[in-house]
């Protein structure tokens, strides 16, 4: 399997004889493009695939959809001193209950973190939780931090 670069036919010459061979300086990308084409469509039918899930055909709604602030969770803060936060506004204990009432606009239904800091007794996290709850708020959760930070 041999090939005359040269133009001459009778020329036997190789590299090393001083011959007038000429390396070829472009890169061959066919392979390359070979690979990304069969890449392609390995993803193109694997994509619709990775939505696991039991189908259902879901009815219509003219409901609005839900926005990312009515998802948002209301986050009660009670620190080592018994002060409590909403967010990052300090909230007197009595004004608890009307200022989350007002927040969720009597939306009983929203998500409420309460985070207490652990020097704090058990009885002061108890009194904010039955608040809560006693205001109608059921979604009601502690916050902790993970193991091991």
């Amino acid at each position: 399997m041999g090939a005359s670069l040269s133009g001459k036919t009778g020329s036997r010459r190789g590299r090393r004889s001083g011959g007038n061979f000429t390396p070829m300086s472009d890169i061959n990308v066919t392979p390359m493009v070979d690979v990304m084409l069969v890449l392609l469509i390995v993803f193109m039918v694997a994509a619709p695939l990775l939505t696991a899930g039991v189908p259902v055909d879901l009815p219509d709604s003219e409901a609005k959809a839900i926005t990312e602030e009515d998802n948002k969770p209301i986050e009660i803060i009670v620190t080592k001193d018994g002060v409590v936060y909403i967010g990052e506004t300090e909230v007197k204990k009595k004004k608890l209950i009307p200022l989350l009432s007002a927040m969720t606009e009597g939306q009983t239904d929203r998500r409420i973190y309460i985070r207490g800091d652990q020097g704090i007794s058990y009885g002061t996290v108890m009194e904010i939780i039955g608040k809560v709850n006693g205001a109608g708020f059921n979604k009601v959760a502690l916050i902790s931090d993970p193991k091991g930070r």
